[in-house]
C-alpha cells in the first residue's frame, strides 16, 4: 500500500473538541485579563503596562516566529515542513487578534506614563536634551503611524498565505504554490524590516538613551527560538490527541528540533555579541542599559539563568540525535525553551532604573496577564481547526512531506 492510501483514513480534523477548547481558553483569557486589570488598581496602571508589554510581546513574537516559518518554507520551496506547516499557518492567524490586543497599550502612549515610556512624557523630554533630539523619531503620532504599519503589512502577510493553502486545500490549484513562493520574498524582506523596526519602537525605547543596531536581530531570534518550541508541542499535542498519526512523522521532528537547536545557538551568538561589544568599549551611553540587570538579584536570579538555561542546558539537551526523535522529550525541551524565552523578554522589558528599581521584581500581573493573553492566543490559534484541515491536503510538495527521511 502507498504511502498515499495509507493516509486516507487519517483524521485530519479536529471538530468539535478544538470548538470547546476555544471557548475555554477564550473564557480563561478574559478572567485573566480582567484580573489583571483589576490588580491595576492596587499596584499601579504602570506596573499593569509594563506587565502587559512584556506578556504581549512575548505572545507576539511566538505568532511572529510562524509567520517567518511560512515566509521561509515558501520561499526555499521546502517539501519536507509541508505537513506541519498548516500549524504554523494557524498560529500566524492569530496576527489580527494581537493587532486588536495591542490597542490597550496605546493608553500610557497617548496618555505620556513615564513608567512604560518615558519619551511620551512632555515633561521628560523638555528636561532631557538627548529626547529631544531623538523626537522626529520617537514621538506619539509617528509611534502609532509605525505600529498601525507593522500591524498591516503581518495580517496582510499571515492572511493571504493562510488563505491561499487553503484554497488549495478545495482546488489542487499548483498555481497558488507559485503564487505563494513568488511573494514569500517581498514578505521576508518586509517582515525583516517591520520586525526589526517594532522591536526598536517597543523593547529598545523603553530606555531612550540607549540603543544597539543589533537589537531588532536579537528580538527576531527570540520569536524564532519560541515558534519552534511552541511548534514541538503543538506537533505532540495534536499527534497525542489522536490526529495525524501517519503525516507527521520522527522525521518531521527531528527537523524542527534541528531548528530548536540552530536558533538557540544563534541566539546565543547574537546576545553574546552584542554584549561583547558594549563590555569591551565601556562607554557610559551604552553600559546604561547592562548595569541594572548585574545588579543586586538580576544577575544571580536573571542574567546567569538566561545563560544557562536558555543556551547551555537546550544546547547540550538538544545537541545529539536521540532526543530530537523523540517526541515526549522534544516537547519537554520546547516547554522549557518557551519558560526561558518569556525570562528573556521579562530581561528586556522589566528592568525600571529610572523609577529606583534595581531588584527583579515579580508582580502578580505579569501571571494574570501571561494567562489572559495566552489564552486568547490558544482560543484564537485552535478555533481554525474546527473545520479546517491540519495538514495542507492537496499540496504539490505533500508527497515529498510523508516520505521525508533524514540522512
Amino acid at each position: 500500500m502507498s504511502t498515499g492510501s495509507k493516509n486516507v483514513s487519517e483524521v485530519r480534523r479536529i471538530g468539535e473538541p478544538a470548538r470547546r477548547a476555544a471557548r475555554i481558553a477564550a473564557a480563561l483569557g478574559v478572567l485573566g485579563l480582567a484580573g489583571g486589570a483589576a490588580l491595576g488598581f492596587v499596584s499601579g496602571w504602570d506596573v499593569f503596562f509594563r506587565s502587559y508589554l512584556l506578556n504581549y510581546c512575548y505572545i507576539l513574537s511566538l505568532a511572529l516566529g510562524a509567520l517567518f516559518f511560512v515566509l521561509l518554507q515558501h520561499l526555499v520551496r521546502a517539501g519536507w515542513s509541508v505537513s506541519v506547516r498548516r500549524l504554523a499557518e494557524f498560529t500566524a492567524q492569530t496576527l489580527p487578534l494581537l493587532a486588536i490586543l495591542f490597542l490597550p497599550l496605546l493608553v500610557p502612549v497617548l496618555t505620556g506614563m513615564r513608567g512604560v515610556w518615558e519619551w511620551t512624557d512632555p515633561h521628560a523630554v523638555a528636561a532631557d536634551a538627548l529626547l529631544q533630539h531623538k523626537r522626529p523619531y520617537l514621538n506619539v503620532p509617528f509611534f502609532i503611524i509605525r505600529a498601525a504599519f507593522y500591524f498591516i503589512v503581518w495580517v496582510a502577510l499571515a492572511r493571504f498565505f493562510y488563505r491561499q493553502s487553503v484554497a488549495q486545500d478545495t482546488t489542487g490549484d499548483p498555481r497558488l504554490t507559485l503564487r505563494m513562493q513568488w511573494w514569500s520574498g517581498p514578505g521576508m524582506v518586509l517582515f525583516a524590516l517591520t520586525v526589526t523596526f517594532f522591536a526598536f519602537d517597543a523593547l529598545m525605547s523603553l530606555n531612550p538613551h540607549w540603543f544597539s543596531t543589533i537589537f531588532g536581530v536579537y528580538f527576531f531570534s527570540g520569536c524564532a527560538v519560541g515558534f519552534f518550541a511552541l511548534l514541538a508541542i503543538l506537533v505532540s499535542a495534536v499527534q497525542r490527541g489522536g490526529w495525524l498519526k501517519r503525516s507527521i512523522t520522527v522525521e518531521h521532528y527531528h527537523d524542527i528540533g534541528k531548528l530548536a537547536f540552530g536558533f538557540v545557538v544563534f541566539w546565543a551568538y547574537i546576545a553574546f555579541s552584542q554584549y561583547l561589544l558594549i563590555w569591551y568599549a565601556n562607554l557610559p551611553e551604552e553600559t546604561v542599559w547592562y548595569l541594572p540587570r548585574q545588579g543586586d538579584t538580576w544577575w544571580i536570579g536573571v542574567s546567569l539563568l538566561l545563560l544557562g538555561g536558555h543556551f547551555v542546558a537546550p544546547f547540550l539537551a538538544l545537541l545529539s540525535r536521540w532526543p530530537k526523535r523523540r517526541p515526549g522529550t522534544l516537547a519537554l525541551a520546547g516547554a522549557w525553551l518557551l519558560l526561558m524565552h518569556w525570562l528573556d523578554l521579562y530581561y528586556l522589558v522589566a528592568p525600571r532604573p529610572h523609577a529606583g528599581e534595581h531588584t527583579a521584581p515579580l508582580h502578580a500581573t505579569d501571571g494574570l496577564l501571561l494567562l489572559g493573553l495566552g489564552s486568547l492566543f490558544v482560543a484564537a490559534l485552535v478555533r481554525p481547526m474546527v473545520h479546517t484541515s491540519l495538514i495542507p491536503e492537496r499540496d504539490p510538495r505533500l508527497p515529498e512531506s510523508l516520505a521525508f527521511q533524514n540522512v
